[in-house]
């Protein structure tokens, strides 16, 4: 059974990005975070991420389809 909540670090592995930009993430509200005990520890909850990557399917899709992949002009 996997974790309910997430380390930052995770996230990042999980992302394959740096552990600093989950924290920019998380700090900005693009990514919804929870800080827990005395230290204040940042956890992610899975089914945010989740949530989080289905989110950027979605904006990526539009993107692509707002920005069409032109020919070049052969050299």
């Amino acid at each position: 059974m996997e974790p309910r909540f997430l380390l930052l670090s995770d996230v990042a592995t999980e992302l394959n990005v740096s552990d600093s930009q989950v924290y920019h993430m998380v700090r900005s509200g693009e990514l919804p975070a929870i800080k827990i005990g005395g230290r204040g520890q940042w956890r992610v909850e899975r089914a945010r991420l989740e949530e989080y990557i289905e989110r950027k399917y979605a904006e990526t899709a539009e993107w692509v389809r707002s920005n069409p992949l032109t020919e070049r002009d052969p050299e």
